[in-house]
């Protein structure tokens, strides 16, 4: 029964910090690039986009599709970034207890 009680301590635990993870996604900003770094995207961890910045020599009218693509890759890449920052961050909070390999919280 006690190893229960130390269960459910940790389970709270853990869910307050994940809690607390949640809000501080908020504040984290990841950025995201293409075209070596001509289309820059910036978002939070949770994939709010909060802007985009074209370099000028890519817009070209007659290349619309090229652009929309690389504003695509660059939201792409700061995804993935976003991705791992709450992947390093789960694995801070989940350090020590005893969940089954591979089990994915988010």
């Amino acid at each position: 029964m006690r190893d229960l009680m130390g269960i459910m301590k940790q389970a709270q635990a853990m869910q307050q910090k994940m809690e607390e993870m949640q809000a501080e996604l908020d504040t984290i900003e990841v950025f995201g690039s293409a075209a070596g770094g001509m289309v820059t995207v910036k978002m939070t961890a949770k994939g709010v986009l909060k802007a985009v910045s074209i370099d000028p020599s890519v817009l070209d009218p007659d290349e619309k599709e090229i652009v929309e693509d690389l504003i695509v890759a660059a939201a792409n890449d700061a995804r993935a970034k976003a991705d791992r920052a709450m992947q390093e961050r789960m694995a801070e909070i989940t350090k020590g207890l005893p969940l089954p390999p591979g089990l994915k919280l988010f």
